[in-house]
C-alpha cells in the first residue's frame, strides 16, 4: 500500500532545490516539469531530474509531466520511462477519464517498447477544475494505473480559476470540490487521498490549521511547495501516539471477546464491534504503512 503524508514539488531546473533533496524527510518529491518550468527550460530539466533522481531511492521519486494538450508530453515520458528510480508519473489538469486513458496507451506503448511489463508504471491524477471534479470517479478509474488522485485546490491556483469561487480554506466556497474529490477518491479505492498544496509558505500557522482539517476530512497526505511544511505534515497525518495505544487497545479486546464467543465489547466504555474493530485496524495498518517511510 503507498501512504505518503508528504509529496514535495520541486522544480526540476533548480538545481540549488534539488541538491537539497537529501536531507529533507518528506515522504516523497515531485520532479515538476510543468508550472513551474518555462517552455525553453523543459529539456534542460529533464535531464537535470533524471541525474538527480539517480540519487535517491526509488520509492520516493515522482515526474510531474506535462499536459496532454501541451505538446511537451511524449518528450517527458520517453525521458523517463525505464528510470529505475522513478516511481511513477503525476498528471496534471485531468478534466476527463480520456484524459487518463490516452496516457496510459502511451505508457503501454513506451513500456513495451522497452521490455517492461505493460500497466507496470502508477500514475497519481491531479485535479485541477471544475470538469476534473464532477468527472473525478471516471477519471480515478479510468485505469488501473491510477495510485492516488490530488484534490489540486491551492490558492488562486487553476481550480479557482475554473470555479470562479473565492478561496478558503474551512468555509463552503471550495469544501464541495474538495470533499467531492475525497469521496471520488474513495469510491475509487484509493487508499491515499491526497489533498493539494498549501501556498502561503509564510503563513506556518494557517498550513497547520488546513492540515488538521484535511487529515478530519479523510485525506491521508498532502502535496507541499516548501521544505518548511515538511514536518507539520508528516506529523499531522500521523496518528497520534494516543490513538495508537487506543486502537491497539480495541483490537486486542475484540479478540478476546471473539475468544468468549462474542462479536462485542466495551473500550474506555465505548462499544467495539466488528465495524469498530476494522477500523482500528485500519488505523494500525495506516501507521505501519506511514513507518515504512
Amino acid at each position: 500500500m503507498n501512504m505518503w503524508r508528504s509529496l514535495l514539488f520541486v522544480p526540476a531546473n533548480r538545481q540549488k532545490m534539488l541538491d537539497k533533496l537529501g536531507a529533507i524527510p518528506a515522504d516523497g518529491f515531485i520532479f515538476d516539469l510543468e508550472d513551474t518550468v518555462p517552455a525553453e527550460e523543459k529539456a534542460h530539466a529533464r535531464q537535470m531530474a533524471a541525474d538527480c533522481i539517480a540519487q535517491l531511492p526509488a520509492d520516493r521519486c515522482w515526474v510531474r509531466v506535462n499536459g496532454i494538450r501541451s505538446g511537451f508530453l511524449h518528450e517527458d515520458l520517453d525521458a523517463f520511462v525505464g528510470q529505475v528510480q522513478v516511481a511513477g508519473f503525476v498528471l496534471p489538469k485531468q478534466d476527463t477519464a480520456a484524459d487518463v486513458a490516452a496516457v496510459d496507451r502511451m505508457l503501454a506503448s513506451l513500456e513495451a517498447s522497452r521490455g517492461m511489463a505493460v500497466g507496470s508504471i502508477p500514475v497519481i491524477a491531479m485535479i485541477e477544475s471544475a470538469s476534473g471534479v464532477l468527472f473525478a470517479h471516471q477519471i480515478m478509474t479510468a485505469s488501473s494505473r491510477v495510485a492516488s488522485a490530488v484534490y489540486a485546490g491551492g490558492q488562486d491556483g487553476d481550480m479557482n480559476v475554473s470555479l470562479g469561487a473565492t478561496w478558503s480554506s474551512e468555509g463552503p466556497e471550495m469544501m464541495f470540490a474538495r470533499q467531492m474529490t475525497l469521496l471520488s477518491a474513495r469510491a475509487a479505492d484509493i487508499p491515499c487521498p491526497l489533498d493539494g498544496v498549501y501556498a502561503n509558505i509564510a503563513d506556518p500557522a494557517g498550513f497547520e490549521r488546513d492540515t488538521q482539517l484535511s487529515q478530519r476530512l479523510g485525506f491521508r497526505g498532502r502535496t507541499v511547495i516548501h521544505p518548511s511544511q515538511v514536518e507539520a505534515a508528516n506529523r499531522i497525518y500521523m496518528p497520534s501516539e494516543a490513538d495508537i495505544a487506543y486502537y491497539t487497545r480495541v483490537l486486542q479486546a475484540f479478540e478476546d471477546a471473539l475468544g468468549r464467543g462474542t462479536a462485542s465489547t466495551t473500550v474506555d466504555g465505548k462499544l467495539v464491534d466488528v465495524a469498530m474493530a476494522a477500523n482500528a485496524r485500519r488505523v494500525l495498518d495506516l501507521v505501519a504503512a506511514y513507518q515504512r517511510k
